[in-house]
């Protein structure tokens, strides 16, 4: 992040806006749009960033890119970002205000990695059983493959992980084997 205090301070003053105007839910799906657009083209991502385009420039570009497809209210905030010439950290406060955003709705994401895809009805079980052992009811699942796990599961939930994974299992029967004293080390 290039200031994670501006950042923060710019998606502050947004949520307590749209919340004031109620229009949490619009201005978050307009945040996940320009999210998704700046991620599927950096060169939108570095035209914010350049010191060499001059400002109206850049309003004419989001314009273009956002007209139809975000909100007044969104459209007079990134007008006013640029205006006040933050808009090099406009990514960093799309990121801030999605968080600040789940934090206010109470919603939590949990990673769930597996080694293969795993059905719909395996995922919820999960999901429920950490709505069961946890104070987390509202959660939103970000699901990974990741082959080199082998088979099982991790879970990660804020500063809680969960590995139950082959993988970890294998690396746990190693340490024992290392740590036993009746085996002796061949050369």
């Amino acid at each position: 992040m290039l200031n994670p205090r501006v950042a923060s301070r710019y998606a502050k003053s947004l949520l307590d806006l749209a919340v004031e105007r109620g229009e949490l839910e619009q201005v978050y799906g307009d945040m996940q749009y320009l999210q998704g657009v700046i991620k599927q083209s950096p060169e939108f991502a570095n035209l914010l960033k350049s010191p060499v385009v001059k400002a109206d420039a850049k309003i004419k570009v989001v314009q273009a890119v956002t007209v139809g497809k975000v909100g007044e209210m969104t459209a007079g905030f990134i007008n006013l970002v640029i205006t006040k010439a933050r808009e090099a950290v406009l990514p960093e406060v799309i990121s801030s205000f999605i968080t600040q955003y789940k934090g206010h709705k109470n919603i939590h994401t949990v990673k769930l990695t597996t080694a293969v895809a795993i059905s719909d009805i395996v995922r919820d079980s999960i999901i429920d059983r950490v709505r069961q052992t946890s104070d987390m009811q509202n959660i939103e699942v970000q699901s990974i493959v990741d082959p080199a796990i082998i088979g099982g599961f991790v879970l990660q939930a804020g500063d809680k992980l969960v590995d139950a994974s082959v993988a970890y299992e294998l690396k746990e029967v190693s340490r024992e084997f290392e740590k036993n004293d009746f085996i002796y080390k061949v050369r």
